[in-house]
Protein backbone atom coordinates (compact mmCIF):
# COMPACT_ATOMS: atom_id res chain seq x y z
CA UNK A 1 0.00 0.00 0.00
CA UNK A 2 1.46 3.36 -0.98
CA UNK A 3 1.03 6.50 1.05
CA UNK A 4 0.20 9.86 -0.48
CA UNK A 5 3.17 12.19 -0.81
CA UNK A 6 3.31 14.75 1.97
CA UNK A 7 1.96 18.17 1.19
CA UNK A 8 3.69 21.46 1.87
CA UNK A 9 3.19 24.44 4.12
CA UNK A 10 3.46 27.77 2.31
CA UNK A 11 4.02 30.81 4.52
CA UNK A 12 2.45 33.55 2.42
CA UNK A 13 2.97 37.27 3.04
CA UNK A 14 -0.09 39.40 2.30
CA UNK A 15 -0.52 43.20 1.93
CA UNK A 16 -0.27 45.44 4.98
CA UNK A 17 -2.55 47.97 3.29
CA UNK A 18 -2.23 48.32 -0.46
CA UNK A 19 -3.69 45.28 -2.26
CA UNK A 20 -1.29 45.90 -5.13
CA UNK A 21 1.49 44.54 -2.93
CA UNK A 22 0.21 40.95 -3.14
CA UNK A 23 2.76 39.28 -5.38
CA UNK A 24 1.90 37.25 -8.46
CA UNK A 25 3.50 34.23 -6.83
CA UNK A 26 1.42 34.67 -3.68
CA UNK A 27 -1.76 34.78 -5.79
CA UNK A 28 -0.67 31.63 -7.60
CA UNK A 29 0.05 29.74 -4.36
CA UNK A 30 -3.20 30.84 -2.72
CA UNK A 31 -5.09 29.65 -5.77
CA UNK A 32 -3.29 26.31 -5.93
CA UNK A 33 -3.35 25.22 -2.28
CA UNK A 34 -6.19 23.06 -1.06
CA UNK A 35 -6.65 24.99 2.19
CA UNK A 36 -5.83 28.42 3.59
CA UNK A 37 -5.09 28.72 7.32
CA UNK A 38 -5.94 32.31 8.26
CA UNK A 39 -5.69 34.45 11.38
CA UNK A 40 -9.15 35.87 10.61
CA UNK A 41 -11.16 33.96 8.03
CA UNK A 42 -13.46 36.91 7.33
CA UNK A 43 -10.55 39.24 6.62
CA UNK A 44 -8.75 36.70 4.45
CA UNK A 45 -12.00 35.75 2.73
CA UNK A 46 -12.37 39.37 1.58
CA UNK A 47 -8.76 39.40 0.34
CA UNK A 48 -9.22 36.18 -1.66
CA UNK A 49 -12.51 37.42 -3.10
CA UNK A 50 -10.77 40.60 -4.31
CA UNK A 51 -8.49 38.41 -6.41
CA UNK A 52 -11.15 35.96 -7.55
CA UNK A 53 -9.82 33.10 -5.40
CA UNK A 54 -12.26 30.67 -3.83
CA UNK A 55 -10.65 28.31 -1.29
CA UNK A 56 -11.68 26.62 1.95
CA UNK A 57 -10.56 28.59 4.99
CA UNK A 58 -9.72 27.45 8.51
CA UNK A 59 -8.96 29.79 11.40
CA UNK A 60 -5.51 29.72 12.98
CA UNK A 61 -4.95 32.40 15.61
CA UNK A 62 -3.16 32.85 18.92
CA UNK A 63 -5.97 31.25 20.90
CA UNK A 64 -6.30 28.02 18.90
CA UNK A 65 -2.95 27.49 17.18
CA UNK A 66 -1.65 24.96 19.71
CA UNK A 67 -4.79 22.82 19.35
CA UNK A 68 -5.34 23.20 15.60
CA UNK A 69 -1.71 22.74 14.56
CA UNK A 70 -1.62 18.91 14.90
CA UNK A 71 -4.78 18.58 12.79
CA UNK A 72 -3.24 20.67 10.00
CA UNK A 73 0.02 18.73 10.19
CA UNK A 74 -1.92 15.50 9.71
CA UNK A 75 -3.63 16.96 6.66
CA UNK A 76 -0.26 17.84 5.16
CA UNK A 77 1.08 14.39 5.96
CA UNK A 78 -1.85 13.06 3.96
CA UNK A 79 -0.86 15.12 0.94
CA UNK A 80 -2.66 18.44 1.42
CA UNK A 81 -0.79 21.66 0.76
CA UNK A 82 -1.75 24.54 3.05
CA UNK A 83 -1.18 28.28 2.69
CA UNK A 84 -0.62 30.07 6.00
CA UNK A 85 -1.57 33.76 6.11
CA UNK A 86 -2.06 36.38 8.81
CA UNK A 87 -4.27 39.45 8.68
CA UNK A 88 -1.47 41.54 7.20
CA UNK A 89 2.20 41.14 6.42
CA UNK A 90 4.33 38.06 7.01
CA UNK A 91 2.91 35.27 9.21
CA UNK A 92 4.77 34.43 12.44
CA UNK A 93 6.35 37.90 12.64
CA UNK A 94 4.49 39.20 15.71
CA UNK A 95 1.56 37.26 14.25
CA UNK A 96 0.28 33.68 14.59
CA UNK A 97 2.02 30.92 12.66
CA UNK A 98 5.21 30.09 14.54
CA UNK A 99 3.76 27.03 16.28
CA UNK A 100 2.43 25.57 13.01
CA UNK A 101 5.72 26.21 11.21
CA UNK A 102 7.65 24.50 14.00
CA UNK A 103 5.27 21.53 14.11
CA UNK A 104 5.38 21.11 10.34
CA UNK A 105 9.17 21.28 10.26
CA UNK A 106 9.41 18.74 13.09
CA UNK A 107 7.13 16.39 11.13
CA UNK A 108 9.42 16.56 8.12
CA UNK A 109 7.00 18.63 6.04
CA UNK A 110 8.54 21.07 3.61
CA UNK A 111 7.93 24.67 4.69
CA UNK A 112 8.26 27.25 1.92
CA UNK A 113 8.36 31.03 2.25
CA UNK A 114 6.39 33.16 -0.17
CA UNK A 115 7.91 36.49 0.86
CA UNK A 116 6.35 39.89 0.59
CA UNK A 117 5.20 42.77 2.81
CA UNK A 118 6.48 43.12 6.38
CA UNK A 119 5.72 46.31 8.31
CA UNK A 120 8.95 46.16 10.34
CA UNK A 121 11.19 45.95 7.27
CA UNK A 122 9.14 48.49 5.34
CA UNK A 123 9.43 51.02 8.18
CA UNK A 124 13.14 50.35 8.62
CA UNK A 125 13.76 50.98 4.94
CA UNK A 126 12.36 54.53 5.14
CA UNK A 127 13.30 55.45 8.73
CA UNK A 128 16.64 57.06 7.86
CA UNK A 129 18.21 55.10 10.73
CA UNK A 130 21.16 52.70 10.34
CA UNK A 131 20.03 49.45 8.73
CA UNK A 132 23.21 47.38 8.69
CA UNK A 133 22.32 45.91 12.10
CA UNK A 134 18.91 46.05 13.75
CA UNK A 135 16.95 44.41 16.56
CA UNK A 136 13.25 43.64 16.09
CA UNK A 137 11.44 43.71 19.44
CA UNK A 138 7.84 43.34 18.26
CA UNK A 139 5.24 44.68 20.68
CA UNK A 140 6.42 46.05 24.02
CA UNK A 141 4.47 45.03 27.15
CA UNK A 142 1.16 46.87 27.46
CA UNK A 143 1.56 47.59 31.17
CA UNK A 144 3.66 50.64 31.96
CA UNK A 145 5.96 49.08 34.56
CA UNK A 146 6.71 46.04 32.41
CA UNK A 147 7.27 48.24 29.35
CA UNK A 148 9.71 50.48 31.19
CA UNK A 149 11.52 47.42 32.50
CA UNK A 150 11.94 46.03 28.99
CA UNK A 151 13.21 49.38 27.70
CA UNK A 152 15.73 49.53 30.53
CA UNK A 153 17.28 46.28 29.28
CA UNK A 154 17.62 47.83 25.81
CA UNK A 155 19.12 51.21 26.72
CA UNK A 156 22.67 50.12 25.80
CA UNK A 157 21.67 48.21 22.64
CA UNK A 158 23.74 49.65 19.79
CA UNK A 159 21.65 48.18 16.99
CA UNK A 160 18.69 50.09 15.58
CA UNK A 161 15.55 49.07 17.47
CA UNK A 162 12.23 48.30 15.75
CA UNK A 163 8.95 48.09 17.68
CA UNK A 164 5.29 47.60 16.79
CA UNK A 165 2.87 49.73 18.79
CA UNK A 166 -0.84 50.33 19.01
CA UNK A 167 -2.09 53.88 18.40
CA UNK A 168 -3.61 54.29 21.87
CA UNK A 169 -0.26 53.49 23.55
CA UNK A 170 2.21 55.21 21.24
CA UNK A 171 2.35 58.47 23.26
CA UNK A 172 3.14 56.60 26.49
CA UNK A 173 5.70 54.42 24.72
CA UNK A 174 7.50 57.41 23.21
CA UNK A 175 7.63 59.09 26.62
CA UNK A 176 9.00 55.91 28.20
CA UNK A 177 11.58 55.56 25.40
CA UNK A 178 12.70 59.16 25.90
CA UNK A 179 13.10 58.53 29.64
CA UNK A 180 15.01 55.25 29.13
CA UNK A 181 17.16 56.12 26.12
CA UNK A 182 17.43 59.89 26.43
CA UNK A 183 15.21 62.52 24.81
CA UNK A 184 17.85 63.27 22.18
CA UNK A 185 17.98 59.74 20.70
CA UNK A 186 16.89 59.85 17.03
CA UNK A 187 13.70 57.98 16.15
CA UNK A 188 11.08 57.51 13.45
CA UNK A 189 7.38 56.77 13.66
CA UNK A 190 5.92 55.18 10.51
CA UNK A 191 2.12 55.22 10.48
CA UNK A 192 -0.30 53.45 8.13
CA UNK A 193 2.45 52.19 5.79
CA UNK A 194 1.19 51.69 2.18
CA UNK A 195 -2.26 53.01 3.12
CA UNK A 196 -4.04 56.20 2.08
CA UNK A 197 -2.93 58.20 5.13
CA UNK A 198 0.64 56.91 5.32
CA UNK A 199 2.81 59.33 7.31
CA UNK A 200 6.40 59.23 8.51
CA UNK A 201 7.54 61.34 11.46
CA UNK A 202 11.26 61.77 12.15
CA UNK A 203 13.00 63.56 15.00
CA UNK A 204 14.35 62.99 18.48
CA UNK A 205 12.41 60.87 20.96
CA UNK A 206 11.64 64.02 22.92
CA UNK A 207 10.26 65.79 19.84
CA UNK A 208 8.18 62.81 18.80
CA UNK A 209 6.84 62.33 22.33
CA UNK A 210 5.65 65.96 22.31
CA UNK A 211 4.16 65.59 18.85
CA UNK A 212 2.25 62.46 19.85
CA UNK A 213 -0.41 64.70 21.36
CA UNK A 214 -1.62 65.51 17.82
CA UNK A 215 -4.84 63.68 17.03
CA UNK A 216 -3.64 62.30 13.67
CA UNK A 217 -0.41 60.96 15.16
CA UNK A 218 -2.10 58.24 17.20
CA UNK A 219 -4.15 56.61 14.46
CA UNK A 220 -3.69 53.41 12.51
CA UNK A 221 -0.92 50.82 12.52
CA UNK A 222 2.37 52.12 13.90
CA UNK A 223 6.00 51.06 13.68
CA UNK A 224 8.55 52.81 15.89
CA UNK A 225 12.22 52.80 14.84
CA UNK A 226 14.77 54.04 17.38
CA UNK A 227 18.44 54.68 16.72
CA UNK A 228 20.86 52.49 18.68
CA UNK A 229 22.91 53.60 21.67
CA UNK A 230 26.24 55.32 20.90
CA UNK A 231 29.16 52.92 20.76
CA UNK A 232 31.02 52.52 24.02
CA UNK A 233 34.35 54.41 23.84
CA UNK A 234 37.56 52.43 23.63
CA UNK A 235 40.04 52.67 26.48
CA UNK A 236 42.94 55.10 26.32
CA UNK A 237 41.70 58.54 25.31
CA UNK A 238 43.99 61.13 23.76
CA UNK A 239 44.16 63.09 27.00
CA UNK A 240 45.66 60.13 28.86
CA UNK A 241 42.42 59.20 30.61
CA UNK A 242 40.53 55.99 30.10
CA UNK A 243 37.65 56.65 27.69
CA UNK A 244 35.67 53.75 29.13
CA UNK A 245 36.03 55.18 32.65
CA UNK A 246 34.67 58.53 31.49
CA UNK A 247 31.77 56.82 29.73
CA UNK A 248 30.78 54.86 32.84
CA UNK A 249 31.23 57.84 35.14
CA UNK A 250 28.99 60.08 33.04
CA UNK A 251 26.18 57.54 33.27
CA UNK A 252 26.59 56.95 37.00
CA UNK A 253 27.05 60.60 37.94
CA UNK A 254 23.66 61.37 36.42
CA UNK A 255 22.02 59.03 38.93
CA UNK A 256 24.30 58.70 41.99
CA UNK A 257 26.35 60.81 44.44
CA UNK A 258 29.91 61.43 43.31
CA UNK A 259 31.64 59.09 45.78
CA UNK A 260 29.32 56.16 45.08
CA UNK A 261 29.54 56.72 41.32
CA UNK A 262 33.32 56.77 41.46
CA UNK A 263 33.49 53.59 43.54
CA UNK A 264 31.19 51.68 41.18
CA UNK A 265 32.98 53.01 38.08
CA UNK A 266 36.31 51.84 39.53
CA UNK A 267 34.93 48.34 39.98
CA UNK A 268 33.39 48.24 36.50
CA UNK A 269 36.47 49.51 34.66
CA UNK A 270 39.03 47.88 37.01
CA UNK A 271 40.90 51.04 38.00
CA UNK A 272 41.88 52.30 41.45
CA UNK A 273 39.25 54.08 43.52
CA UNK A 274 41.32 57.26 43.87
CA UNK A 275 41.85 57.45 40.10
CA UNK A 276 38.11 57.11 39.47
CA UNK A 277 37.34 59.66 42.21
CA UNK A 278 39.75 62.25 40.76
CA UNK A 279 38.33 61.78 37.30
CA UNK A 280 34.77 62.03 38.63
CA UNK A 281 35.64 65.34 40.31
CA UNK A 282 37.01 66.71 37.04
CA UNK A 283 33.94 65.60 35.07
CA UNK A 284 31.66 67.10 37.71
CA UNK A 285 33.49 70.42 37.54
CA UNK A 286 33.23 70.47 33.76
Amino acid sequence: MTHAAAGRLYVVATPIGNLGDLSARAREILGACGLVAAEDTRHTGSLLKAFGIDKPLVSLHEHNEAQRGPELVERMRGGASIALVSDAGTPAISDPGFELVRAAAAAGIEVIAVPGPCAAVAALSIAAQPTDRFCFEGFLPARGAARRGRLETLKSEQRTLVFYESPHRVAETLADCAAAFGAGRPATVAREITKLHETTYRGSLGELAARAADADFARGEIVLVVGGAPARPAAGGADGHDGALDWVLRILLAELPLKQAAHLAARITEVRDNEAYKRALRLKEN
